[in-house]
C-alpha cells in the first residue's frame, strides 16, 4: 500500500481565521468575550433553541409559515446521540461532517435537543475569545454545551485548539460542531499539501488538523438511504412527502433547502432573455468566497466584478437586465427557503471592498453554490480580494487559498507585505512557497529571519527546507530545537529524518511520545515503522489506536496488515466501509485482499475506482491483474501511460507483463529502469529474464545487490543459481535469508540443498519451521523426509495435514506410506484424492495398488491417463500390464515410448518382449542400453543372447558383471560356460565358493575381480 507523505503547509484557513501550517493558528483579532456572553443565564436553553438560530438552512414555509420541517430521523442518529450523551457526561467534542445542505446541522441540533435539552447553548460569534468564555462557564458552574457550526472558523489561539479541547474534557464540557466535507479535507488530506520531506508519514499540519485528528467525525450522507426515505414517506408534512417523490439524485435535505434548484436556476440564467447580469453578480460573490475573503460583500464590489463574467459569457449579446432588476432576481427568496445572494449587515457598517455608508447593500452568498463551483478563479477576483482584505491576517488567508488553487504569484503577492510587516506566520508561508518554487536560498533567508524573531513554526519549516536541500545535519539541529521546544510536528519531521537515516530506534521513540500525547498521525507513523520491522502485534496496536480515532490512512494500513497476517475476513470488514466512502488507499488495499483470495472481478472494480481517483498504486495493480487474467492489451493500455509518465512501479509491472507474453526485448529495458529506481522485486524479475535467455552471469550480477538488500525473491533466485552451479556454500546463505523472510520456495530449496549435502537433521529443521508457519510444500517435504528415514508415524499426520489443505503431492506421498503399511483402503482413498488433483504419480501409484488388488481394468485406466500425459513410470507399468494380459503389440509401442525416453526398466522389458517375439537384433539393442545403465537382469539376459550366438567371450564378461550385480542365476550359468570352454577346474572352484559362501559371498568375490 502507499506511504503517506510528510508535509509542511501554507498557512491559511476559512474566511475569518488564519490557520497555520504544521501546528499554529492565529485569529484576526484577539477579541474578548462580549458582555452578553459573560452570563450563561442569558444563553438559550437547548430544548427551546430554534434550528434556524443553530444555522440550519431554511426550507419552503408551510401554511403556518414555518420554514423548519419536522425532523426525519437519520441513520447516524443513534451513534450521534450516543456520543453526545457521553460528551455531556464526560466532556469532549462531537463532530458532524457532511456536504452543504446534507442535513448535518439539523441532525446535530436534533441530537442536542434530545440528549441535552436543559443545557445552555454557547454559540459564539467568530473571533470570540473561547478560553475566556470557557472560564466563564467554569466559574458559574452552569451546564452548557459549546455549539460551533462550521467549526473551521474557530480554529486557532484564542479559538479552538487541542489545549482548549483538553480543558473542555477536564471540565466535562461538551462541544458539538459541524463541518463541510470540503473544508475537512483541506485540513486532513495530505495529498492537498506540498511535500516537505518524503513520503513516510504525514504529521498534523496545523492546529485545525490537530484538533480534527483528535476527533472521529460522524458523516451525514447527502443522499438519503432507503431506510431514511421510508421514514420520510411516513411523515405528515407535505413538503417532506413531496421531496421523497421529486428529489431525484439529490438528498432530501438538499431538495428542501432548494440547493439543486437554485444551482440549476443560476446556471440557466446566463441565457439571453434570462438574468445574465444577476448570474454574473452571483458568480462574482461565489468566486470572492472561493478566494477566502470574508463576507459580506458590498454591492459596489460585486458590480465592479460582474462585468468580467458578463463579458466572458457574451456581454451585450446576452441583453443583460438592469442592475436593480439583477439584484432583485439574485436576492429573491425561492420556495421560501433560500436565495443566491442573501442580504446581510456588516458589523463594520460597510462590508468588504472599502468604506461605505450603511445604506449600501452587503451580501452573503448561498454556500451551496460555492460548494458546487469548480474551475479557476479569475485574476481580477484575486486582485479585488487582496485589495479588499481588512488586514494582513486576511491577506495571509487569501494567500493560502491562492496557494491551494495553484496561483502561486497571487499567493506571493498576498504574503510578501504581510511578511514584511511581521504578521505572524506570513514569513513561514512565504518560505514554503519559495522552497516549492525551487528558490531555496530566498526561502532559507526569510525563514531564518522569522526564526530569529521567535517564530517557532518557521523553525519547523526551515528544518524541512534544509531537508529538501539535502543538508541533513543542519536540518536535524533545527528540527531538534523546535521539537525540544514542544513543537509536535517538528518532532514528527525529526523522526522521519532519523528513520530515513537508519536511526529507527530514535525515530520510534519520537513517534511513540507524540502518539501517547494523542497525535494520531504519529500513531500511524509508529504503526507503519513497526509494521515494516515485522513487529506485527505492536504495529496493530498503534494503527488501531489511530484508526479508532478516525485516521483513515491508518485504518487502510491496518486493513493491509490484517491481510498480510492472514486475517482476510477482518481485513475486508475493516476496509469495505472505508472503500465505499471513497478512500483511495482503502479501495486499493481492499482490491489487494479480494485479488489474493481469487475474487478478481470485485478486485478489479475497486482497483478501477481507486485508479480513477488518481491512485497510481491501484492503477499499477489493475494493470497487473488484467495481465494475470489474460487481458494483455487492456493491461498494457493501463500501464504504458503511467510508465511513460515516469512511474517506475508501472514500468516494473509492464516489463513483467511483456516478458510473460514473449516480448523479452521490450521487457528488459523497462525492468532495468525499475531496478535503477531501486525497485528490488524488479531486480528479481530482471535477473530471471536474463537467466532464461542464457545470460547467467548477468542474472547473478543483477540478483546479488537486491539479495544483499534483503529482497527475498532475488535471494532465492541467486541462491538457486549458485546451488545449480555447484557452489553450495555460497548458495546456502542466500537461500537461508530468503527462507527466514518467509519465502516458501527458498525454504524448500534450502531443505533440498541440506539433503543433497547429507545434512538430514538440518533439512528437517528448515522444513519443520516452514511447516509450522503453514507452508504446505514444506509440510509435504518434511513428511516425505520422515517417511524416507523410517519415521512413518511422525510423517503421517504431516502428510495428512497437507493433503487436507489440498496438496496433491502430499496426498500421493500419504497414499504411498499407507500402501507400504498395508492399509490399502486408506491408501486408495488418499491416492484417488491426489489423482483427482491431476497428480500423475498418484495415477501411477493408484494403478499399482489396483493391479495388486486384482482390478486390472481400473489399473490400466490409471496407467494410461498418466502415460498419455508423459509419465514414464506409468508408461512402463502400462507396458508390463499389456504384456501380462497378452497384448504384446500394444505393450511394445508403450514400452518403446518409455525406453526411448531413457527409462531403464522399460528398455529391459522391451528387450525381453522383443526377444520372446523373435526380434533378437532389436532385443539386443534395448538390453544393451539397460545393461550399460547397470540393470543386472538385462546384463544377464544379454549375455544369454550373445552366448547363444556363439560370442562366448563377450557373454562371459556380461555373466561376470551379472554375478557381481547379484543375479541369482549368473554364477551357475557362468560355470556352465567355463566348462564348455574347457575350464572345468575354474568352474568347479566357482561352484565350491558359491556353495560355501552362498550367493552373497560369490557376489563379494567377483566384486573384487
Amino acid at each position: 500500500m502507499p506511504k503517506s507523505g510528510e508535509r509542511s503547509v501554507i498557512i491559511g484557513g476559512d474566511a475569518g481565521t488564519v490557520v497555520t501550517g504544521d501546528g499554529n493558528t492565529v485569529i484576526t483579532a484577539g477579541k474578548k468575550v462580549p458582555s452578553h456572553l459573560r452570563d450563561p443565564a442569558r444563553w438559550p436553553v437547548a430544548g427551546a433553541w430554534g434550528a434556524l438560530a443553530a444555522g440550519a438552512h431554511r426550507a419552503r414555509p408551510d401554511a403556518a409559515n414555518d420554514a423548519v420541517p419536522p425532523y426525519i430521523p437519520r441513520d447516524i442518529d443513534i451513534e450521534l446521540r450516543r456520543r453526545l450523551a457521553a460528551a455531556g457526561r464526560d466532556g469532549g467534542m462531537v463532530l458532524v461532517l457532511g456536504d452543504s445542505t446534507a442535513g448535518k446541522t439539523r441532525a446535530a441540533h436534533a441530537a442536542l435537543q434530545a440528549e441535552l435539552p436543559e443545557h445552555r447553548v454557547f454559540a459564539p460569534p467568530v473571533g470570540t475569545d473561547l478560553p475566556a468564555a470557557v472560564q466563564v462557564i467554569e466559574r458559574t458552574g452552569t451546564a452548557c454545551v459549546v455549539w460551533l457550526d462550521d467549526v473551521q472558523r474557530y480554529f486557532g489561539p484564542g479559538g479552538l485548539d487541542p489545549t482548549l479541547l483538553a480543558e473542555g474534557e477536564r471540565l466535562r464540557l461538551p462541544i458539538l460542531a459541524t463541518m463541510r466535507t470540503s473544508q475537512y479535507e483541506i485540513y486532513t488530506r495530505a495529498d492537498e499539501h506540498p511535500p516537505a520531506m518524503d513520503r513516510t508519514a504525514r504529521p498534523t499540519v496545523d492546529l485545525g488538523a490537530r484538533v480534527l485528528n483528535l476527533v472521529q467525525p460522524i458523516e451525514v450522507a447527502r443522499v438519503w438511504s432507503e431506510e431514511e426515505l421510508e421514514r420520510a414517506r411516513q411523515s405528515q408534512d407535505a413538503r417532506i412527502v413531496e421531496a421523497t417523490v421529486h428529489h431525484g439524485s439529490y438528498g432530501i435535505a438538499e431538495y428542501l433547502a432548494a440547493g439543486p434548484a437554485l444551482l440549476a436556476e443560476w446556471r440557466r440564467a446566463w441565457r439571453p432573455g434570462g438574468h445574465p447580469r444577476g448570474a454574473a453578480l452571483v458568480a462574482a460573490a461565489v468566486d470572492l468566497a472561493r478566494t477566502g475573503l470574508r463576507s459580506p460583500y458590498r454591492t459596489t464590489v460585486l458590480t465592479e466584478l460582474h462585468s468580467h463574467y458578463l463579458n466572458e459569457q457574451g456581454g451585450p449579446r446576452l441583453r443583460p437586465e438592469p442592475l436593480e432588476q439583477a439584484l432583485e432576481w439574485a436576492s429573491r427568496l425561492r420556495y421560501g427557503a433560500a436565495s443566491p445572494l442573501i442580504p446581510a449587515e456588516a458589523a463594520d457598517g460597510g462590508g468588504h471592498g472599502g468604506a461605505g455608508d450603511r445604506a449600501e447593500g452587503v451580501w452573503e452568498v448561498f454556500d451551496y453554490l460555492t460548494e458546487h463551483t469548480a474551475g479557476p478563479v479569475p485574476e481580477v477576483v484575486w486582485n479585488t480580494a487582496l485589495a479588499g482584505a481588512a488586514d494582513d491576517d486576511e491577506r495571509v488567508t487569501i494567500g493560502f487559498y491562492a496557494y491551494r488553487n495553484g496561483v502561486a504569484d497571487v499567493a506571493e503577492t498576498a504574503l510578501r507585505p504581510a511578511a514584511a510587516a511581521g504578521t505572524r506566520y506570513a514569513a513561514n508561508n512565504l518560505g514554503i512557497l519559495l522552497s516549492d518554487a525551487g528558490r531555496i536560498e530566498e526561502a532559507e533567508e526569510l525563514l531564518r529571519s522569522a526564526v530569529e524573531a521567535g517564530d517557532r513554526q518557521a523553525t519547523n519549516t526551515l528544518g524541512t527546507v534544509l531537508c529538501q536541500a539535502g543538508r541533513w545535519e543542519e536540518a536535524e539541529t533545527v528540527l531538534r530545537s523546535a521539537a525540544d521546544a514542544g513543537h509536535p510536528t517538528a518532532a514528527c519531521n525529526l523522526a522521519i529524518l532519523l528513520r530515513n537515516a537508519g536511526r529507527t530506534e530514535e525515530a520510534e521513540a519520537l513517534y511513540a511520545a507524540a502518539a501517547d500525547a494523542g497525535d494520531t498521525d504519529a500513531a500511524f507513523s509508529l504503526g507503519d515503522l513497526l509494521h515494516r520491522a515485522g513487529r506485527w502485534e505492536e504495529a496493530e496496536t498503534a494503527l488501531r489506536s489511530a484508526a479508532d480515532a478516525g485516521h483513515k490512512t491508518a485504518a487502510a494500513a491496518l486493513g493491509a496488515l490484517l491481510h498480510e497476517t492472514g486475517r482476510t475476513e477482518e481485513a475486508e470488514a475493516l476496509l469495505r466501509p472505508l472503500a465505499e466512502s471513497g478512500d483511495e488507499a482503502a479501495l486499493n488495499n481492499l482490491g489487494n485482499v479480494l485479488n489474493d483470495i481469487g475474487r478478481t472481478a470485485e478486485a478489479e472494480q475497486f482497483y478501477r475506482s481507486a485508479a480513477d481517483a488518481g491512485n497510481t498504486y491501484a492503477a499499477v495493480n489493475l494493470g497487473a491483474l488484467l495481465g494475470r487474467t489474460g487481458r494483455v492489451e487492456e493491461a498494457e493500455a493501463a500501464l504504458r501511460p503511467l510508465t511513460e509518465a515516469g512511474d517506475t512501479a508501472a514500468a516494473s509491472s509492464l516489463g513483467l507483463l511483456l516478458w510473460d507474453v514473449g516480448r523479452a526485448d521490450e521487457a528488459e529495458p523497462l525492468l532495468r529502469t525499475a531496478v535503477d529506481a531501486g525497485i528490488l522485486h524488479a531486480a528479481s524479475n530482471l535477473g530471471a529474464l536474463l537467466h532464461e535467455t542464457g545470460r547467467e552471469n548477468e542474472a547473478m550480477a543483477v540478483w546479488r545487490p537486491a539479495a544483499e538488500a534483503g529482497q527475498p525473491g532475488a535471494a532465492h533466485n541467486l541462491g538457486t543459481a549458485l546451488w545449480r552451479a555447484g557452489r553450495l556454500k555460497e548458495a546456502e546463505p542466500f537461500l537461508r535469508a530468503a527462507a527466514e523472510s518467509g519465502h516458501s520456495e527458498a525454504a524448500n530449496s534450502l531443505g533440498l540443498l541440506c539433503v543433497q549435502s547429507g545434512r538430514i537433521a538440518k533439512a528437517e529443521r528448515v522444513w519443520r519451521a516452514a511447516a509450522e508457519a503453514g507452508d504446505i510444500a514444506a509440510t509435504t517435504n518434511l513428511g516425505k523426509l520422515l517417511t524416507d528415514t523410517g519415521r512413518a508415524e511422525e510423517a503421517e499426520p504431516l502428510l495428512r495435514t497437507a493433503a487436507d489443505m489440498g496438496a496433491p503431492e502430499a496426498a500421493n506421498n500419504l497414499g504411498v506410506l499407507l500402501h507400504g503399511a498395508g492399509r490399502l483402503d486408506e491408501a486408495e482413498s488418499a491416492l484417488r484424492a491426489a489423482a483427482d488433483g491431476n497428480h500423475l504419480a498418484a495415477h501411477n501409484n493408484l494403478g499399482i495398488l489396483l493391479r495388486q488388488t486384482g482390478r486390472t481394468e481400473e489399473a490400466e485406466t490409471c496407467f494410461r491417463t498418466a502415460a498419455d500425459a508423459g509419465h514414464i513410470d506409468a508408461a512402463h507399468n502400462l507396458g508390463n500390464l499389456l504384456t501380462d494380459t497378452g497384448r504384446a503389440e500394444e505393450a511394445e509401442a508403450v514400452l518403446r515410448t518409455a525406453a526411448d525416453a531413457g527409462h531403464v526398466p522399460a528398455s529391459y522389458n522391451l528387450g525381453r518382449l522383443l526377444q520372446e517375439a523373435g526380434s533378437t537384433k532389436q532385443a539386443r539393442l534395448y538390453l544393451r542400453t539397460a545393461a550399460d545403465a547397470g540393470h543386472t537382469d538385462a546384463t544377464y539376459r544379454l549375455g544369454n543372447l550373445l552366448d547363444q550366438a556363439g560370442r562366448t567371450k563377450k557373454a562371459e564378461e556380461l555373466y561376470r558383471a551379472a554375478v557381481t550385480g547379484g543375479h541369482p542365476e549368473a554364477a551357475r550359468t557362468l560355470a556352465d560356460l567355463l566348462r564348455r570352454t574347457g575350464r572345468a577346474r575354474e568352474a568347479g572352484e566357482l561352484e565350491r565358493k558359491v556353495s560355501r559362501a552362498g550367493r552373497s559371498a560369490a557376489r563379494g568375490v567377483f566384486g573384487r575381480l
